[in-house]
């Protein structure tokens, strides 16, 4: 067997500061049903005990289980590390503080075997970390929906843009284009836009594999200045990649630039008081206009395109109004109270 092939998934789970959730996560990928995987841990510079466990699991399952101690650079570059000496067909990113169940890897493998996609994605459960409550199922009403990014590439607007309920042919991660400074607010949904540029199949199981652990105080983090800056930069030199390489779907990004810029982030800062809000959506719609043009004319955030199409985007279509006719404050404030004390969600 080709060695650079030796396993059939590699597993990188970038570890920092976990030592309350790590065995968790560990003990749910060392006992999978699939046979012949690979589990990378990279350890980013924890100042806990998260190494000295670590490598304890290394010891017990040395056979199929590497660590990479380095200093702290981000989860960005952690998983990029891990990429690097991956030797799975196929490589799957799980974060350290979630868990899955124990056919996620052998589901998503045959899933994308058998279908001969570029990546496959499975359901996924939103579960309280305190509780054990599960808040929302998602992503589970998609089998035989497959994404053909020559026909239909609009689809993944709807997928969620992280990168943990998915299994990726590892030749998209391994010929990945990066960035020296990478970005943090919307990390994993750019990262996975990069990995997206190459692909020709996604498809998917309804199956939820993966419970994504939601923490108190997780929910809403204060959005730095500078941050924000660097990832509305690092979205613009997407764009520009994806105009390089394949203009078609350049209304896709720009569809994608006002879901997580105009909606997740003004939501995000409309919990810091730091901010003004009302100056932020001036600046928010000029960044969009002069960057992202095409996110008012797109067909994929017009109405009666996604009625059309089955209602594919249509939430998104929906909110693209209120924006527009600069009601967005107004739907933040129900949105708020909606989730702070109904306890109810709007899934994109």
């Amino acid at each position: 067997m080709n060695n650079k092939k030796k396993y059939k998934v590699s597993v990188i789970v970038p570890c920092y500061k976990v030592e309350k959730y790590i065995k968790r996560c560990l003990n749910s990928l060392v006992n999978q049903t699939l046979d012949n995987f690979e589990i990378i841990c990279v350890n980013d510079g924890s100042p806990d005990n998260t190494l000295n466990i670590l490598n304890k699991y290394k010891e017990k399952y040395k056979d199929f289980f590497r660590v990479i101690d380095k200093e702290n650079e981000g989860v960005w570059k952690a998983r990029l590390d891990g990429v690097k000496i991956a030797q799975g067909r196929y490589i799957a990113i799980v974060d350290s503080d979630d868990y899955v169940e124990k056919d996620y890897l052998k589901k998503l493998y045959n899933a994308a075997k058998n279908n001969k996609s570029d990546i496959s994605i499975c359901g996924f459960s939103r579960i309280d970390n305190e509780t054990g409550k599960v808040f929302s199922k998602e992503m589970n009403r998609f089998e035989g929906k497959d994404i053909y990014m020559d026909k239909n590439p609009e689809d993944i607007i709807s997928i969620n843009g992280a990168l943990w309920n998915k299994l990726y042919k590892a030749e998209l991660l391994k010929n990945l284009k990066t960035f020296e400074k990478p970005p943090i607010v919307f990390e994993d949904m750019m990262l996975f836009l990069l990995i997206a540029m190459k692909v020709k199949k996604i498809s998917f199981i309804n199956d939820c594999l993966y419970n994504y652990m939601v923490r108190e105080g997780t929910a809403i983090s204060t959005i730095d200045v500078n941050k924000k800056t660097l990832s509305e930069e690092t979205m613009i030199t997407i764009r520009k990649m994806y105009g390089n390489f394949n203009k078609d779907l350049i209304q896709v990004i720009d569809s994608l630039a006002f879901l997580h810029f105009g909606i997740s982030l003004m939501f995000r800062i409309s919990y810091d008081k730091s901010f003004n809000l009302k100056e932020e959506l001036k600046k928010n719609r000029k960044y969009l206009d002069e960057n992202f043009p095409t996110w008012r004319s797109t067909k994929y955030l017009s109405v009666f395109y996604c009625i059309k199409n089955k209602g594919k985007n249509l939430k998104v279509a929906i909110m693209k109004k209120v924006y527009v006719l600069h009601m967005l404050g107004i739907f933040l404030k129900v949105y708020r109270f909606m989730i702070d004390k109904l306890k109810i969600d709007i899934k994109w």
